[in-house]
């Protein structure tokens, strides 16, 4: 019996997955739930199991290619006699089980054939009863202006719907109109460009799995977004004394303080203070979402790319509750480990290099989030006093990054002078204590 398995409905809007690691080759046998392959949907990886047990007759999607959910993935010998039936959509979607992130596959892999999968239409194919092949910020596009993606051919690689094919009318439109259907302008060609001499190519990098997630998601949010950045310097002398007293007590239960759990706290305050900041945006209703939960994305540097894991109801949690969590979920981020409802759902992120953080940068927005603080290293300068004195003070600066198309620049400024006002004077922290 020969079983063709393809990608399952994953849920939550997923239409499409990366090859990322395949557990098994062809020739091999494997055991019905297995590991069989781990694609990647979004910041995270799903790892699928084997649907039956049997030898593996062919692969039909290599590592770093994409594809769409019923789409072949591979084709297994299970025994027996007759073609096997594919699971029901519910069946498959059970199949797909969240696990941890896969380490990314070595070079070698990296290199395997990048000719299309046979599940991928050709550009300009129609794409039948399945999701059409798009970006997020190209659906949000096509929905603004009432464009049926099912009716556009898509002229990027595999049949991928670009932003430049939205323009381009669509079949139903000329019988729509009672008109004769116009050719579509021609698009400027891109200026060509000569390519380096080979010799000085030092390596060709794949921009594949996360770090490819992570540049759609920058490009999507630097084109929706009207960013603009507000800088303010903070003394946070009487914060580096706190912390080294708390953090004798609080490390005894093996969970490290860094100020980053004061941040938090600090951030949580000026959002109650100013919630327009604690939102997400609707772009396709053209609505800000302002939301009434604190969940704080933490970007966190991980070997394939930035991740932002997030600490959700980080209002209702204390400094030493903070801390664990932000130890567990960088460690866990780091080793591949968080699945994907553990990146996302943020309302407001935080950006921080630690000792690295430099003297000022402006992050990009984390969209459809409205804003993001950036976290720069604490440096001892000598400052001018009020009492006409000079002394050190722990000094660091602060960049909060917004969208200026909702928030404008003096709330904005009024929302980190709240941050700032709680870093100065962390005792407030606690004042709800008392």
């Amino acid at each position: 019996m020969v079983y063709e398995f393809r990608l399952p409905d994953i849920g939550e809007g997923v239409a499409e997955g990366e090859i990322v690691q395949w557990f098994v080759k062809e020739g091999a046998t494997v055991r019905e739930d297995a590991p069989l392959v781990s694609v990647l949907t979004d910041k995270a990886n799903v790892e699928i199991p084997s649907p039956k047990s049997g030898t593996v007759v062919k692969i039909h999607a290599q590592v770093g290619e994409k594809v769409k959910v019923g789409g072949l993935l591979v084709t297994i010998d299970a025994g027996g006699a007759g073609p096997a039936t594919p699971p029901s959509g519910g069946e498959a979607a059970a199949l797909a089980t969240p696990n941890a992130q896969a380490p990314s596959p070595p070079p070698a892999a990296l290199a395997a054939s990048s000719a299309p999968s046979p599940s991928v239409p050709p550009a300009g194919a129609p794409t039948g009863s399945l999701a059409p092949l798009a970006s997020p910020h190209v659906r949000r596009l096509a929905t603004e202006r009432g464009i049926d993606l099912a009716h556009v051919r898509g002229t990027g690689p595999g049949g991928r719907i670009t932003e430049a094919d939205l323009a381009v009318p669509t079949p139903a439109s000329p019988q729509a109109s009672g008109e004769a259907a116009a050719p579509p302008s021609p698009r400027p060609a891109a200026p060509s460009r000569a390519p380096p001499p080979a010799s000085e190519v030092a390596e060709r990098v794949p921009i594949r799995g996360l770090r490819r997630v992570i540049s759609e998601h920058m490009s999507e949010a630097v084109h929706r977004a009207a960013h603009f950045t507000y800088v303010e310097e903070i003394d946070v002398s009487e914060l580096v004394r706190l912390r080294e007293r708390m953090a004798k007590h609080v490390e005894k239960n093996g969970v490290k303080l860094s100020y980053l759990p004061f941040i938090v706290k600090g951030v949580v305050a000026g959002l109650r203070a100013h919630p327009r900041l604690n939102a997400t945006m609707d772009d396709a209703r053209n609505e800000l979402l302002v939301r009434s939960a604190y969940h704080i994305g933490i970007a966190t540097a991980a070997p394939d790319g930035l991740l932002v894991p997030v600490i959700r109801n980080a209002g209702t949690k204390s400094l030493r509750e903070l801390a664990r969590e932000i130890q567990d979920l960088a460690e866990r981020a780091r080793a591949g480990k968080l699945d994907r409802s553990e990146l996302s759902g943020s309302t407001f992120t935080i950006t921080s290099l630690g000792a690295l953080g430099g003297v000022l940068a402006t992050p990009i927005l984390n969209y459809p989030e409205v804003a993001i603080l950036g976290v720069h290293k604490i440096q001892r300068r000598p400052v001018y006093r009020a009492d006409g004195t000079i002394g050190p003070a722990d000094l660091m600066n602060l960049s909060v990054s917004l969208d200026h198309r909702v928030i404008d620049g003096y709330e904005g400024a009024q929302f980190l002078a709240t941050v700032k006002s709680y870093l100065e004077d962390p005792h407030q922290m606690f004042a709800e204590l008392a």
